[in-house]
């Protein structure tokens, strides 16, 4: 491996760009669909801990960047941080492309791969799960769902 990888996972979702935005800067939104609490709001210099009560994990978030209705730059997991990067394209008829990439991964070249392929994965499930939610109004509980106890190997 000559580069660390980097992933992206993208979804159009059939909502106005400042509609999808706040799905993810705004936790009230965003704990419908991805985490089950956060201690605030995606804004510039903010510093916030989103927990998945189901798992009895957390990380901290910290945003470097925000262009309301556009984009947000963040880092997270404070052991092995990576950057991530929502863009949020605007498309014809209040259509929104969701664009999330993230970077930084590091280990071995066999951590780093393992660790961006189960980015990509959680990504595009937290992906479909806002689209559910914005365009149908429907709770997917996709993200609890994904490792239920009783199904270890």
């Amino acid at each position: 491996m000559t580069q660390p990888p980097a992933v992206t996972a993208q979804m159009l979702i059939r909502k106005p760009a400042a509609e999808v935005f706040q799905a993810f800067a705004d936790p009230a939104v965003t704990t419908k669909f991805w985490f089950t609490e956060s201690s605030g709001r995606l804004e510039p210099g903010a510093t916030v801990t989103w927990t998945w009560g189901m798992y009895g994990v957390s990380t901290v978030v910290t945003v470097k960047e925000v262009e309301e209705n556009s984009r947000i730059l963040a880092e997270w997991d404070s052991e092995s941080p990576t950057q991530l990067e929502w863009r949020f394209l605007p498309g014809e008829g209040d259509t929104t492309l969701v664009r999330v990439t993230e970077t930084g991964f590091t280990g071995t070249a066999d951590e780093a791969v393992a660790k961006a392929i189960d980015s990509m994965g959680g990504f595009t499930m937290v992906l479909c799960a806002c689209k559910a939610l914005l365009e149908q109004g429907v709770l997917l509980n996709a993200v609890g769902d994904a490792h239920p106890t009783g199904f270890e190997d």
